[in-house]
């Protein structure tokens, strides 16, 4: 590397000024990249001629020659360029990472209520939980453009995650099903052949079958329900997300009867909008305080069948209601037969913050306690219908759990 190529380097992380030390100047895309930055971050990065937030140079600056970043000023049109400059900058994970950094440190959040600011950001799930937030106050022509957004968005993770849902979980259902003392009506000769190869008679040319290899005879329309109940207080944003795309992929699968509940201090079902997950987001409101006792009190009442229900609670188990409540409720959902399953979070944003007390408490009662990221649900409901060891499951994967005496 020339000692110029490493002056340029190093005017780009320092972000110019009279204290990078280098007297390196920038042109061209270096400029631009430069300049972007700077709108966003500052701390001396207005090289390419980038203004301030605030709309106007910053004193004491040298500018250099100027690029297509214009820098961040408080109106919608200077960031719909500033969101262009930086897609064409940056890869498109850069430039999620740069959104979400500016919707924290210069107020795009508010901006977002402006339809064509939203037609020039790069969709992803933080994106789509910043407008479910901000939903209650959009201007109705803002809402079509939001729709759009979080329907390509949705559409996007459906296009990643359904398919490896539907494997997993009608795979674990099947396998569920499986019986080695089958009806004949209800054989599976295919399997109980190779189940019973060793028993073949030679001499008489024939098959003798110790084991016989079928299926249960189903007498339910349904194999499992599952009910999801999802904390949709402010910090849990992404996996409300996450938890909607999901209860859609779920509902599609005839073998599942799935219910979807979301709360906050009280407690919306959301059953009826799972065949349309953006119909469905649209009507979560995030934020808000959290009461999980009344939320599992409701799914409580979900319950039909024990035995064969799934619940899985979503939430980082900060209680804002009672507690012990919680715990005994809890207590007396595993007991009646019902496995449930505590996930700190369903995203891809790493690890949580979550109360490490209540974790503990419902780990001790046998409840699984742990974050997981969407690639690994479907995988996790494989496992939790096949009644697999889940904790077992998670520590395979790396993943961290809750323990009955801490964490």
């Amino acid at each position: 590397m020339t000692d110029a190529e490493q002056l340029r380097r190093w005017r780009l992380v320092l972000g110019g000024g009279e204290a990078d030390g280098t007297g390196a100047g920038l042109v061209g895309d270096d400029a631009g990249v430069d300049a972007a930055l700077g709108a966003l971050y500052g701390g001396g990065r207005e090289g390419g001629g980038a203004t301030s937030i605030t709309g106007g140079p910053r004193k004491g600056r040298k500018a250099e020659p100027r690029s297509r970043a214009g820098g961040l000023a408080a109106s919608a049109p200077a960031v719909v360029r500033w969101l262009g400059d930086i897609r064409t900058y940056f890869p498109s994970s850069v430039v999620r990472v740069m959104q979400q950094d500016a919707m924290e440190r210069l107020g795009l959040r508010q901006l977002l209520l402006e339809p064509e600011l939203l037609e020039a950001v790069e969709p992803d799930v933080h994106l789509v939980s910043t407008l479910l937030a901000l939903n209650r106050v959009m201007p109705e022509q803002t809402r079509q453009t939001a729709r759009r957004v979080v329907a390509a968005v949705v559409e996007e993770l459906e296009r990643r995650l359904s398919q490896q849902t539907r494997q997993a979980v009608t795979g674990a259902l099947d396998r569920a099903s499986r019986t080695r003392r089958a009806r004949p009506p209800d054989l599976d000769w295919n399997r109980t052949i190779l189940a019973n190869l060793r028993h073949y008679q030679p001499e008489h040319g024939t098959l003798i079958p110790e084991t016989l290899v079928g299926y249960r005879r189903r007498q339910r329309a349904f194999q499992r329900d599952v009910v999801l109940c999802v904390d949709q207080s402010g910090s849990m944003a992404s996996s409300v997300v996450f938890s909607g795309v999901f209860g859609a992929v779920l509902a599609s699968i005839r073998a599942l009867r799935t219910s979807l509940v979301v709360f906050d201090t009280s407690v919306v079902d959301l059953t009826p909008h799972l065949d349309d997950p953006v119909d469905l987001l649209f009507a979560t409101q995030l934020g808000g305080g959290t009461d999980i006792d009344q939320a599992l009190r409701y799914c409580q009442g979900l319950v039909q069948r024990p035995s064969d229900t799934v619940l899985v609670l979503v939430s980082d188990l900060f209680e804002g209601g009672d507690e012990a409540e919680m715990h005994r409720r809890v207590a007396a959902l595993v007991a009646g037969g019902v496995q449930v399953v505590a996930l700190l979070a369903l995203s891809d944003d790493g690890a949580p913050a979550y109360d490490h007390e209540n974790a503990a408490a419902l780990a001790a009662l046998g409840v699984p306690v742990f974050a997981c990221t969407p690639d690994l649900f479907p995988d996790l409901m494989a496992a939790t219908i096949q009644r697999q060891d889940l904790t077992q499951w998670a520590a395979a994967r790396d993943i961290v759990v809750a323990r009955g005496g801490g964490t």
